[in-house]
């Protein structure tokens, strides 16, 4: 596909875009207006993409503990991706967002999860794809004849609290805190109710994954970034709710490094428990 298989760039896409086997997803978001990221996609959008929603289609209802973005029921998810064309490791998935991968990276983690490794993530998102020239459009894409999408789980990519708690302090695994630094140390807590980090993780924020323009940074900084770690037994990744994890988690693959897991229920699935009765 491309010199890096998870992220592809603007020229590729733009020549790929009339191919059958080639499903683009916008998967813009933002957590401060929810509403924000369709609003934006039906104003102008890459030609032929779809929308898939954080809150709606790529997550389900917040309960007492899971934390603020629980994994959607991936049944009815699949039943979303066969929709709009999607092929169970047949068709070439590029997600696409404008948040430095945060959203994007949430649905390439979650249909590897679910046993599709034809994912990709639009180098640069949606911002850059503009800049560069390339069209847009506000039409809608014409609904695809249906695919046949069967999640088939790679239950080994997900670790839930009990496991957390069970590994988190043995010598071969690794706990990894993706916020931001000073959330990570209890200095701000603008989400949840409980500042400061699981017990015994490590902080790599998820933002250094990309530059200031939503490009990825080098091979080269990725394998660096993950040096120390390389050789862990299990690297157990969190973020705030277990989205913006997803790209760290996609910065160890590229690393070449595959023994990435979510905790998808995050440090708020983790805050949960500490309150009350829990």
């Amino acid at each position: 596909m491309t010199e890096n298989a998870f992220v592809i760039s603007r020229q590729w896409l733009a020549e790929h875009l009339n191919d059958p086997q080639v499903v683009v997803v916008d998967c813009r978001f933002s957590l401060d207006d929810p509403e924000l990221g369709q609003r934006q996609y039906l104003q102008s959008h890459i030609r032929g993409a779809y929308y898939l929603d954080l809150n709606r289609d790529l997550s389900s209802p917040v309960g007492r503990h899971g934390g603020r973005h629980p994994l959607p029921n991936l049944a009815e998810l699949g039943e979303k991706l066969a929709s709009i064309g999607i092929n169970s490791q047949e068709t070439l998935v590029i997600a696409y967002d404008d948040s430095r991968f945060a959203f994007a990276a949430r649905l390439w983690w979650l249909l590897r999860y679910m046993g599709h490794d034809r994912v990709a993530l639009l180098d640069a998102g949606f911002a850059g794809w503009q800049a560069g020239g390339y069209p847009v459009t506000d039409a809608l894409p014409t609904p695809l004849e249906p695919g046949i999408f069967v999640p088939d789980l790679r239950s080994h990519l997900l670790v839930d609290i009990e496991a957390v708690k069970a590994r988190k302090d043995l010598p071969e695994v690794i706990l990894v805190d993706s916020r931001e630094p000073e959330r990570y140390r209890g200095e701000r807590e603008p989400i949840d109710p409980i500042a400061g980090h699981i017990p015994g993780a490590v902080n790599y924020p998820w933002k250094d994954v990309t530059d200031s323009q939503s490009q990825l940074r080098s091979l080269a900084e990725q394998q660096q970034r993950w040096e120390t770690l390389k050789d862990a037994k299990e690297i157990m990744v969190y973020c705030g709710s277990g989205v913006t994890a997803c790209v760290n988690l996609l910065s160890l693959e590229i690393a070449g490094i595959h023994t990435g897991k979510l905790y998808a229920g995050s440090w708020s699935d983790w805050c949960s428990y500490q309150i009350g009765n829990g």
